[in-house]
């Protein structure tokens, strides 16, 4: 399957008319968060396809009444977070936000917390393996495992837990964003076990 995968960068060439001439036929699009929904409607609406996403950490929430409450997403797009899905053969589950770093109220985890949305998921992973003989195919994130395409200062530390999750649950691959690239010799594709660790930013076009 041919996945356009988009993540916190909204890159003018797939913002525009020509975004069916640079990517050509895709299959499916999925969004590792941190982008404005208006950018991931529109490459819906141009593209034709269905589209997964989970939220990032600098997803907008509003203040309603006495509290903090989660925006919608963006229209026509599917919330992966924490939730089981069957695209043609491809199995997906995504885990939205960052590790805490503060406290706002913008899809922050500790460890403890996304420990506890795995636990949630967990029906869905043995569901999949009595019925389909596997796990998972596709882990959807927004921030990465630790200590692979992380960085040192907390905002942008990975989680642990999903180190833990590639072990026991052994996703082909798992697709994450967070992590903004400014050199070429960044490295954005890591082999961990049976799992190839990606991250996507701000695109890139993958044969899952």
């Amino acid at each position: 399957m041919r996945v356009l995968v988009i993540s916190d960068h909204v890159e003018p060439i797939l913002y525009s008319p020509s975004i069916n001439k640079k990517v050509g036929q895709v299959d499916l699009i999925i969004s590792c968060g941190d982008l404005p929904f208006y950018y991931i409607d529109y490459v819906i609406s141009m593209i034709n396809r269905t589209c997964y996403y989970v939220f990032g950490n600098h997803c907008k929430v509003e203040y309603q009444g006495d509290q903090w409450t989660e925006v919608a997403g963006p229209p026509g797009a599917i919330n992966l977070h924490t939730s089981h899905y069957r695209e043609q053969d491809l199995l997906l589950l995504g885990l939205e936000g960052s590790i805490r770093y503060n406290a706002a109220p913008n899809f922050q985890y500790t460890e403890t917390q996304m420990f506890f949305n795995i636990v949630k998921a967990f029906p869905g992973l043995l569901y999949n393996r009595i019925r389909h003989g596997r796990w998972l195919d596709v882990l959807v994130t927004h921030s990465p495992p630790f200590g692979i395409h992380d960085e040192t200062d907390r905002a942008h530390q990975g989680f642990r837990v999903f180190l833990a999750f590639m072990r026991w649950f052994k996703p082909r691959y798992l697709l994450h964003g967070h992590i903004h690239i400014y050199r070429r010799d960044t490295i954005t594709q890591t082999r961990y076990y049976e799992t190839e660790v990606i991250n996507v930013y701000p695109y890139k076009i993958l044969d899952l």
